[in-house]
């Protein structure tokens, strides 16, 4: 009896043993891995451009607006800035002392009274005098002598204003800049071409270290015929847009801002087509185009989407351009 009860009982025992073996194996199985979501890709940085908050044609006056106050002087900047120019166009050189100061010809002669301060000085070369010597210049009278754009005999300058503008000085380019920056407006500097002065290795290194002690990276463009010039600006800082001036047509403007690393191309006026300057624009780049003082090329330009327009009448291009701050 015990014997053959003995078979079947091992048998049920062995069948739970293993019953409970495969339960315990599915409780203690690892859980599968969770599903990883794909990390999202950081975006590349727009390109930056000499008016990256701007999209219409900006009204440039050219040294100021020169056709109604001595140009490079802040009379002509106050008074550009008063008829509604979106930025003033100035020039800058160096003293003999190193002092970055606004002028725009090679000597003193057309645009103050040096001759008669400093007679024995000829030909009277920016570079050869000091800052102090600069200040002793008029550099306003020769504007109301000579009226050079008619607008005096036009009846379209006041004659307190023609009385101000007597003994007014050559302003640094700290002056310039801190006006711009006070008044928040914006700028484009103009290096002058030093090659072959003493100026000419620092000038570059100056003007920038100039604009970061002020904090107008962002509020200035810096434009030079001297294209290594500009290059030294971004090697300077970077952050500092650039335009790469031309007196004739590049063939390749494009090819020659990537060269540069510049945002800007700025050609005399008749040296780029209405087609170019759409390329130049549809690749990113900026164009700014000098000088312009009649209203039916103004017309043109904006019409074929200039980027913005040197003018020495801010007043003319004004009704024309919707500008912006």
């Amino acid at each position: 009896m015990t014997n053959l009860m003995t078979h079947p009982i091992r048998i049920l025992l062995t069948l739970a043993l293993l019953a409970l073996v495969f339960v315990a194996a599915t409780c203690t199985a690892p859980a599968p891995p969770p599903t990883t979501q794909a990390q999202p890709q950081p975006q590349p940085l727009p390109q930056e451009t000499a008016t990256p908050m701007c999209a219409k044609t900006l009204n440039i006056a050219h040294r100021g607006a020169r056709s109604l106050a001595p140009e490079n002087t802040l009379a002509a900047a106050r008074k550009g800035l008063a008829l509604g120019a979106d930025l003033w166009e100035l020039d800058v050189a160096l003293t003999t002392d190193g002092v970055p100061f606004v002028v725009h010809d090679d000597t003193l002669e057309r645009t103050s009274n040096v001759k008669a301060v400093f007679p024995d000085r000829k030909p009277f070369t920016n570079y050869l005098f000091t800052l102090d010597e600069v200040r002793r210049l008029d550099f306003g009278s020769w504007f109301v002598a000579t009226d050079p754009f008619k607008q005096i005999a036009a009846g379209n300058v006041s004659k307190a204003e023609l009385e101000s503008y007597k003994g007014e000085v050559a302003p640094t380019l700290r002056e310039a800049l801190a006006f711009t920056k006070d008044n928040n407006w914006r700028v484009n500097v103009e290096i002058k071409d030093l090659t072959g002065t003493p100026g000419d290795a620092t000038v570059v290194e100056k003007v920038v270290a100039l604009i970061d002690e002020l904090g107008m990276a962002d509020r200035v463009l810096i434009s030079s015929f001297n294209h290594a010039y500009i290059q030294r600006v971004k090697q300077a800082n970077p952050k500092i847009a650039t335009g790469a001036l031309v007196e004739r047509a590049d063939p390749d403007p494009v090819a020659l801002l990537k060269r540069l690393n510049a945002q800007a191309y700025n050609p005399k006026v008749g040296q780029i087509s209405p087609a170019e300057i759409g390329k130049v624009r549809d690749a990113g780049y900026d164009v700014y185009i000098w000088t312009v003082n009649d209203e039916a090329t103004m017309k043109q330009l904006i019409a074929a989407r200039a980027s913005g327009i040197f003018t020495d009448f801010p007043q003319l291009l004004k009704p024309l351009a919707e500008g912006c701050k």
